[in-house]
């Protein structure tokens, strides 16, 4: 079984070896490194380069910077493993990772896992998400489980998930270029195509939670990619019929609430509000009268729309 581990980096000199190191020093020695330079105006080339002369399993591509969308569609098409995946640059593996991967696959098109998240700014690791030992026929079924679920290590992060490449392949699944919270639109799609399904309560991945992360701040850019994420995925999910629609038409109901949630100026809320496909919102928000009655106040006004959530 050969992996393909696809890492993007943009000006991550002071985390990137750390990074790689975590992927020379598996126990399981049968994969590939994809290390996608995604422009990166600090020493982050010059570290790859090194790591590429060290072993020829790290391959570098260098592309101008087109964000960490592109940098993981040009991993997948470059990528010639049996599974894949996903490492940020700036995270790390631990050491039996690809190991105790290979050892629960069997023809699965996705193997899910538990992380941990280390906080840099305190230097403390929070506790792992213990996740239970299952094995799903459907990757919907894997999905309307457990999406919701209250964990630290968000469900969505595509880098909690071991990918089979030919089903990535045969299902056109790629990142959305140029937008914040890719893997809000990446899973759904990916559960919902997935066949077989296996969970493990193994804690395999690091996340560095760093303080001047693009994910620590909410941006008109991010708020405006939440809402065009929720409008595709209502527009794909409203319309398909024989699978069981209100875990994810909750998910959905959140990330149109959730851009509201705080006040910001009122430019910016009606600018916000005139993106909302209202028609594909009211199909969604149907699943409980609370997210109703919010759907129809947020029409009127969002300030409105907090008043009636907070109560």
């Amino acid at each position: 079984m050969f992996f393909s581990i696809i890492i993007p980096v943009y000006n991550v000199e002071k985390y990137l070896r750390e990074c790689l190191e975590s992927v020379l020093c598996q126990t399981y020695e049968d994969w590939e490194a994809i290390c996608i330079n995604d422009g990166s105006t600090d020493g982050s080339a010059t570290i790859l380069e090194e790591y590429a002369a060290k072993d020829s399993r790290f391959k570098v591509i260098s592309q101008a910077n087109g964000g960490l969308s592109v940098a993981r569609n040009s991993g997948l098409e470059a990528a010639s493993g049996d599974y894949v995946l996903f490492l940020d640059s700036d995270d790390y593996l631990e050491k039996d990772t690809l190991r105790i991967i290979a050892d629960n696959l069997s023809d699965e098109d996705l193997l899910c896992f538990s992380g941990r998240r280390f906080f840099e700014e305190s230097g403390e690791y929070e506790k792992a998400d213990i996740l239970p030992q299952e094995t799903f026929e459907t990757g919907w079924e894997y999905y309307s489980k457990h999406a919701l679920d209250k964990r630290n290590f968000a469900f969505v992060c595509v880098v909690l998930r071991c990918y089979r490449r030919a089903y990535l392949l045969e299902n056109r699944l790629r990142f959305k270029p140029g937008i914040y919270h890719e893997d809000n639109m990446f899973t759904p799609l990916a559960c919902y195509y997935a066949k077989k399904v296996k969970v493990i309560p193994d804690a395999l991945y690091d996340y560095r939670v760093r303080g001047s992360s693009i994910m620590t701040t909410r941006s008109l850019k991010h708020k405006e990619d939440i809402i065009s994420i929720a409008n595709s995925l209502a527009a794909f999910f409203v319309e398909k019929g024989g699978i069981e629609k209100t875990t994810v038409y909750k998910a959905l109901t959140h990330h149109y609430q959730s851009v509201f949630a705080t006040e910001s100026s009122r430019k910016e809320e009606k600018h916000l509000l005139s993106m909302v496909d209202w028609k594909m919102y009211k199909a969604v928000s149907r699943t409980k009268a609370r997210h109703r009655i919010q759907h129809l106040a947020l029409r009127i006004s969002p300030a409105l729309f907090r008043v009636i959530s907070k109560r």
